[in-house]
């Protein structure tokens, strides 16, 4: 039997089971993480602490996850009656990086749920209207896309860019690979690539399919893909697929939390806000052509002389320059 002064058995403390614990975000996070630690603040448990209009922000997005996915941030915060550092805040003290890491974690929810990406764009052009139509609507797709590649250029590391141009003009094989808007910006890639050295082309130009066009390039040679949200699935696996196999692979997408850029040696990120009921292109054609136009200075001679007999085969054709 117990003596008299022995003082009964405390239990050690036990975990604090997961429905309790605080949740802590990040690029891999969930919509479902989102809204458990949403939760959590308006109960006022866990870490993070949020004021009044913060949380009314949170809850705003969380409410409408389509538009908060597809939405640019100047729209979001007219929308919410906040100025856009008022988004990037939230988004650090909820734990990401900056509001993009927020927003993909909206974007993933609709990729993986199938939502209808192209029609919530296409909607916006209702709301759109009394700003004008027709060229006065041009002219703001215009300024729309010379933001976007003003956005490209504040991202772009410009040894990075070096580094690219010397792999397209001196690897060994380049191919080029997207599908559905990209398919045909891989087109453009790869015909103007062409013009200037052998053995380059699209992954599955000839039809076999895209693991036969992967089986013909060897380590250390170069693939080239584009994608962007919402992402196409068989051009992500193609990447991680090519970068297991020792191909280098440079990938053209939207965001750092993009998951081509996770797998891709090196990435160039390009801004898509616009009115376009897709992705938009401009700035990613601009920037095609400002690495083919590289590719062309660097070859110099051996160059020159590719297109010269470009010309001369055009001209035994028959055909027109």
């Amino acid at each position: 039997m117990p003596s008299r002064d022995s003082k009964p058995a405390t239990k050690p403390p036990t975990e604090r089971s997961a429905q309790d614990r605080p949740v802590r975000l990040g690029e891999s996070s969930t919509l479902g993480d989102l809204k458990e630690l949403a939760a959590q603040i308006q109960a006022g448990d866990g870490d993070v602490r949020l004021g009044k209009r913060s949380l009314r922000v949170l809850m705003a997005l969380l409410e409408s996850p389509q538009a908060s996915a597809v939405a640019s941030i100047s729209e979001l915060a007219g929308r919410l009656e906040v100025n856009p550092s008022t988004l990037t805040r939230l988004a650090q003290r909820l734990g990401f990086d900056g509001f993009g890491e927020l927003q993909a974690v909206f974007r993933r929810e609709l990729a993986d749920g199938g939502e209808h990406f192209y029609s919530d764009l296409a909607s916006r052009l209702s709301t759109d209207r009394d700003q004008g139509q027709g060229v006065a609507r041009l002219a703001r797709l215009g300024r729309q896309e010379s933001a976007n590649f003003a956005g490209l250029l504040e991202r772009l590391d410009a040894d990075d860019y070096d580094r690219v141009v010397e792999l397209l003009a001196l690897a060994r094989r380049v191919r080029v690979h997207g599908q559905r808007q990209f398919a045909s910006l891989a087109q453009f890639m790869a015909y103007g690539l062409g013009m200037l050295r052998a053995d380059t082309g699209e992954l599955d130009a000839g039809h076999q399919g895209v693991a036969d066009a992967l089986a013909q390039l060897d380590e250390g040679d170069l693939l080239v893909v584009i994608s962007c949200f919402p992402y196409t699935t068989s051009v992500l696996e193609t990447a991680r697929v090519a970068a297991r196999a020792g191909i280098r692979v440079v990938a053209l997408t939207d965001s750092e939390s993009s998951p081509l850029a996770r797998v891709a040696e090196y990435r160039f990120l390009v801004p898509t806000d616009s009115l376009f009921f897709s992705n938009a292109m401009g700035a990613f054609f601009l920037l095609a052509q400002g690495l083919l136009t590289e590719v062309a200075d660097r070859l110099g001679d051996e160059g020159l002389a590719a297109l010269k007999r470009r010309e001369r085969m055009i001209r035994e054709l028959g055909a027109s320059l």
